[in-house]
């Protein structure tokens, strides 16, 4: 980006950039046309007052205050304004992945269609670790859903095929294996030694953010997370070599991702 403006820049490292406050706000400062690759873990609207079971213990569902639906419109009003903004600062080539549950995705999904993005792949996220449902009315819920769509119905997106297809989820290294990456991707939750730095209520597992930004950027892009939470965006952006913003209301997450990335 050539001239971000200063206001809500909570800290600037070359290319690591991260801003305190509200992306509503912060995003139609940004250029259009400028951004690579979108990823966004928005709210889930999921804090209702239920429960759950967590290392064995029944806790409640609620995440915290952003996470509480404001009904129907008002949701869906919210997920249209940030999705609106995310494709005027996509490049024309770019695309953007959004995760969700039942609870928001079908929003996404329809406010994405709604907007004139081309949704490309529905990813499953399965949980092979997903706590039971303690009220036994319900399937365990044990997966989230990814959707990734890109910004033109007509400029091709970046995909790296070649490195999908010879992926190997167990590590860094690249298994050549004849097969092509399905839609089902396994990974456990995200596991205890990614939370040593401190701990956010929606953290995502590095591997599921690896795969997201090495199949549809290169080396050198321009990454936003308009949700950054506790940074795993960042910091797989970062380790790859791509360029990352990141917008966040709480400055506790902020400063959990400066101790994730080191800095």
């Amino acid at each position: 980006m050539k001239s971000l403006i200063n206001t809500n820049l909570y800290y600037s490292n070359y290319d690591f950039n991260l801003y305190f406050g509200d992306n509503q706000e912060i995003l139609p400062r940004f250029e259009s046309n400028s951004v690579d690759l979108i990823f966004a873990d928005p709210p889930y609207f999921l804090s209702n007052g239920g429960i759950t079971c967590k290392a064995g213990k029944v806790v409640s569902v609620d995440k915290a205050n952003w996470d509480k639906s404001k009904g129907f419109e008002k949701d869906l009003e919210f997920t249209q304004r940030w999705l609106s903004q995310s494709k005027r600062i996509l490049k024309d080539n770019g695309s953007i992945w959004v995760s969700g549950t039942l609870h928001n995705i079908y929003k996404v999904g329809y406010s994405l269609q709604k907007l004139g993005f081309k949704i490309l792949n529905e990813i499953i996220w399965y949980k092979s670790n997903a706590p039971p449902n303690i009220s036994c009315r319900y399937f365990t819920h044990s997966h989230e859903t990814l959707l990734w769509a890109r910004k033109s119905p007509y400029v091709p997106h970046k995909y790296n095929y070649d490195l999908m297809k010879s992926w190997s989820s167990k590590s860094d290294k690249i298994n050549f294996k004849d097969k092509q990456m399905r839609s089902v991707w396994q990974i456990p939750l995200t596991p205890s030694w990614e939370k040593e730095a401190g701990k956010h209520p929606t953290q995502k597992p590095i591997e599921l953010l690896k795969r997201v930004i090495l199949s549809s950027s290169n080396k050198g892009d321009l990454v936003l997370d308009p949700f950054n939470g506790s940074g795993t965006t960042g910091l797989v952006a970062k380790k790859y070599n791509r360029k990352y913003i990141g917008i966040d209301t709480e400055k506790e997450y902020l400063d959990l991702t400066l101790k994730r990335i080191g800095g």
